[in-house]
């Protein structure tokens, strides 16, 4: 982690959202796709996406599947604040170009991207304003974001008896947002366009320019 890299509970964080395609049981997978379907909506609705970046990427396994919602001839990077996590992702994505940044301090221009995607990251986050603040400095248009939704995915944990001393909260989660509660604190930064809450997340696209 380097010096500006967001701050986090715990190293592994990530890690447990990455095990979710990697050690996922058959309804979790379903879970998952109707995520990425919901995601590959809000995508296929923009036009002349040439340029895309996926900040928070960890080891590159949500990179893969972006990549395939893209345009043809879309070019997709990546970054994460991990360096290990960043050579995993690269290998998983040789022909993505993968970073390693802060999202509180990214080494990007402004407007460098037609699209922003940032996928379970701000809920981990001890500043998400900041963040947010960096992510739309360097989106020239799109920025797709998602969280949990708040209070059914800490329910869902406790249905599965997960987490149950901490009521349901994934370790690492210490932003927690409803839908509605959600797409009021991102319209802070532009105007929320369309959203999508496939169980139990909350999807948002936000237009930059229309704030």
């Amino acid at each position: 982690m380097n010096d500006n890299a967001p701050a986090m509970n715990d190293n592994n964080d990530k890690t447990v959202y990455q095990e979710k395609y990697t050690k996922a049981n058959c309804i979790t997978r379903r879970l998952i796709d109707g995520f990425f379907n919901a995601t590959g909506e809000l995508i296929a609705a923009l036009p002349d996406v040439r340029t895309a970046v996926e900040f928070g990427c960890g080891e590159g396994v949500s990179t893969r599947r972006i990549s395939k919602l893209l345009p043809p001839g879309a070019v997709l990077e990546a970054s994460d604040f991990d360096e290990r996590r960043v050579q995993a992702a690269r290998k998983l994505n040789p022909n993505i170009r993968c970073a390693t940044e802060s999202l509180y301090e990214l080494h990007r221009p402004d407007d460098a991207f037609d699209l922003v995607i940032v996928l379970e990251v701000l809920e981990h986050l001890d500043d998400p304003d900041r963040a947010l603040r960096e992510i739309c400095r360097v989106a020239r248009k799109w920025v797709i974001l998602s969280v949990p939704r708040e209070p059914l995915w800490r329910l869902m944990n406790l249905a599965r008896l997960k987490y149950a001393k901490s009521l349901g909260n994934t370790p690492g989660h210490v932003q927690h947002w409803s839908s509605r509660s959600f797409r009021r604190f991102a319209g802070q930064y532009g105007v929320v366009r369309k959203w999508r809450t496939p169980l139990p997340w909350t999807i948002i696209l936000l237009d930059v320019e229309g704030g």
